[in-house]
């Protein structure tokens, strides 16, 4: 709704449109502050204001409502041409039917929808892209399709159930940003046989050696080690400041060949899981170690399925594939541990979701045969973009 002139407002829902008139600005005043309170109300009680820090939410609405960002994903060219083939291939699975486009962005997900048929598509984005995603489908003659709803999926209100729930719900190491909560909350609105694109997705683990990585990350804590900066002893600090750096993850791309093992995988069956399944993620693991030296930690990519009536369209994130904005995810062990040509790293990765939309991860980590242990304790949030 929006106010119009001094006494009176426009309500829009969906095609209807009311002019109130109130008697007074007093009435006016009335109306208003009731509306006010049920909005806030409203955002107060959502499952998205309950697990989010404000400030974060803030910062991160502000970063996806800029058009160099929206930029940045779609030239990604594997990540939104792997799209436009899972939803234009599968055409079948959208002629006619009803989309939901879950944090849209500029909104390009549901012009492929549109393109392979859907008959409606609701693109909801809570960021100010919105305004930008309703120009684009304006200027492309594209109104009577799609329609473009601002605000959270959680504390939105859709006219319809759908057929269909389209998304990039996948931050850095997967997990990242927490968006993948609010792709399954939209769930609610999926018809009992709907589809999701994506449909799963695995996470992959494999433990590396890098002793140049390690080394980085050791001597940034170097400065922390002087004894005279500008006659200040900063000294007691390194400690502190080691463990800070070994703590980020390091967000890059690696040659295959440090791994040590074949890697360990973990399933999330987006059309199952429900978003408290992601709250607390644990991943236990075994590797078989396939030559000898020192690991340093491990690295962690992931793949999503599009499962399609007509073929289903992977995209992945693999160090053996061309490379996407995603990258690869490496973690540190705090000391490396030594382990031989066929002998186990077993331990496992625990991941603990927090408000500033991101995972506090603990890894634990012994060599079997020897009973050494590392691990470390890494902060998603702060990651190192090497």
């Amino acid at each position: 709704y929006c106010r119009v002139g001094k006494q009176s407002v426009l309500i829009m829902l969906e095609y209807n449109t009311a002019l109130l008139q109130f008697k007074s600005q007093a009435e006016y005043n009335t109306f208003s502050n009731a509306v006010k309170r049920c909005c806030s109300q409203k955002e107060e009680n959502s499952v998205f204001s309950q697990k989010t820090d404000e400030a974060s939410a803030t910062q991160y609405f502000q970063f996806y409502g800029c058009l160099s960002q929206q930029q940045n994903v779609m030239q990604d060219f594997v990540r939104t041409a792997t799209y436009y083939r899972a939803i234009v291939q599968n055409y079948r699975d959208f002629t006619d039917k009803v989309v939901l486009d879950v944090g849209c962005g500029s909104g390009i997900l549901s012009f492929f929808a549109a393109q392979a048929g859907a008959r409606r598509v609701y693109a909801v984005e809570a960021s100010s892209m919105a305004e930008y995603a309703e120009l684009l489908v304006r200027s492309n003659n594209l109104s009577d399709k799609i329609t473009v709803l601002t605000g959270k999926i959680e504390e939105m209100s859709l006219p319809e159930n759908v057929d269909v729930v389209i998304s990039e719900p996948m931050g850095y190491m997967l997990f990242n940003e927490r968006m993948l909560e609010s792709y399954l909350h939209s769930k609610k609105w999926l018809k009992s046989n709907g589809m999701m694109f994506p449909t799963y997705s695995d996470i992959h683990l494999a433990p590396f050696s890098d002793e140049q990585l390690y080394m980085e990350q050791y001597s940034r804590a170097n400065f922390w080690y002087q004894e005279w900066f500008y006659g200040v002893n900063l000294s007691s600090l390194h400690s502190a400041a080691v463990d800070e750096y070994l703590q980020q993850p390091i967000v890059d791309t690696f040659d295959v060949r440090i791994l040590m093992a074949q890697t360990v995988k973990y399933t999330i069956n987006f059309m199952e899981a429900t978003e408290e399944d992601l709250h607390r993620v644990e991943i236990p693991f075994v590797f078989q170690i396939m030559q000898s030296g020192l690991i340093h930690g491990l690295a962690f990519w992931f793949d999503v399925a599009f499962v399609g009536s007509v073929v289903t369209v992977w995209l992945s994130t693999a160090p053996t594939e061309p490379l996407t904005h995603w990258y690869q995810i490496r973690c540190l062990l705090q000391t490396p541990l030594f382990a031989k040509e066929g002998e186990t790293l077993s331990g496992k990765v625990l991941l603990v979701a927090n408000k500033q939309q991101s995972y506090d991860i603990q890894i634990v980590a012994m060599v079997d045969q020897t009973g050494f242990k590392s691990g470390n304790i890494i902060d998603l949030k702060n990651p190192f973009f090497r």
